[in-house]
């Protein structure tokens, strides 16, 4: 059984995938993300509910509010084995210390009720258990993400020209993306000074597309509107894109500027697709790029050499085929979705036992 929330304002969400699966995920309107005392109460009784009619063996719980709520809701009803997936967290960058602190303090509570915890990076364990404290490390296991690559890499081949023709981009102009959830933790402002600055120095025609949605969608669009003026309509706001295996077709880079990160899927996706990366040096980044080979990576912050990585890239048709050559053959056997169920039935059969 899959049990989730719907989307927030502003996101997309995956059910298109559930479909493509024949899975039909029981959907809360009570679990959301923001705190909400009154949504909270009802979402913790509806997930007692639930977990008391279906009996499960394992609960395994994803998302900070879900993973709060379902492991509370799965501790009270006894389940034998609790399972939370870290695909990221909110210990940096995303609030204040007296927040950040209290919420610490409630993981590792959830922590004491959760048989097992999964990273999906050995950075991300490292942080979990020596950085932040949440749990000993013998309690995690790292389980990296899985997927079916297999279309990114194909649709380089057969809609690369298709998409460029969408968005009238010619044989030369480079296709520089970026892909997520336009919120402050993503940065979307540092990429916009990287691109500015970008414009100002490259020799190569450029095109930049935003996509995604999301609470600074605002504030990034004036920013945009003011370098479009100045640089005539070069950066694109797509919104969500569904079919982004598609879309990516017709990109040369990919970029990810976040302050914090899990294991980035985007960077996976892009790699799969044979499109070079530059992205910020956080969370499990390094975990998933083969640096200088099939990206470069960036402390986070420094925007002078960001932007020249990325300009070396744009004017550098050398160095973006090598990295293109080398994308799949990283991450299309270590990313793939059948060795993350592997591992993860391995691990579920483990957890079983010592019940």
């Amino acid at each position: 059984m899959l049990v989730g929330g719907l989307p927030e304002e502003g996101e997309s969400d995956s059910l298109f995938i559930l479909e493509k699966y024949g899975v039909t995920p029981v959907l809360m309107n009570e679990l959301v993300r923001e705190p909400n005392l009154k949504s909270d109460r009802a979402a913790y009784k509806r997930l007692k509910e639930i977990i008391r009619e279906f009996k499960p063996d394992i609960v395994h719980t994803h998302a900070s509010k879900a993973g709060a709520l379902g492991r509370k809701a799965a501790s009270a009803c006894k389940v034998p084995v609790i399972i939370h997936t870290f695909h990221g967290h909110v210990f940096h960058s995303y609030f204040g210390n007296l927040k950040t602190t209290l919420f610490k303090m409630i993981e590792r509570n959830l922590a004491k009720k959760s048989t097992g915890i999964v990273a999906i990076s050995e950075i991300q364990k490292k942080e979990l258990t020596e950085v932040h404290k949440i749990c000993p490390a013998d309690k995690v296991k790292v389980v990296q993400l899985g997927f079916d690559l297999l279309p990114f890499h194909e649709k380089r081949q057969t809609e690369r020209g298709a998409v460029r023709e969408k968005y009238g981009l010619n044989e030369s102009d480079i296709a520089i993306a970026i892909v997520g959830r336009i919120a402050a933790i993503k940065d979307h402002s540092f990429f916009l000074d990287v691109i500015e600055k970008l414009l100002n120095r490259t020799t190569k025609s450029i095109k930049v597309f935003i996509v995604g949605d999301g609470p600074d969608r605002g504030a990034i669009q004036d920013r945009v509107d003011e370098i479009n003026h100045t640089f005539h309509n070069v950066i694109v706001m797509t919104s969500w894109i569904k079919d982004i295996g598609t879309f990516n077709a017709g990109m040369d880079i990919i970029c990810l500027t976040s302050k914090n990160e899990g294991t980035p899927v985007s960077l996976i996706e892009a790699q799969a697709a044979n499109i070079p990366i530059v992205t910020t040096d956080v969370g499990g980044v390094r975990d998933i790029v083969d640096v200088d080979q099939t990206g470069f990576v960036i402390p986070q912050g420094d925007l002078v050499l960001y932007t020249e990585k990325l300009t070396e890239l744009c004017e550098d048709e050398k160095i973006r085929k090598k990295m293109s050559q080398n994308g799949w053959n990283y991450v299309h056997e270590k990313f793939h979705y059948t060795t993350l169920v592997q591992n993860m039935d391995r691990y579920y059969r483990e957890l079983l036992k010592l019940t």
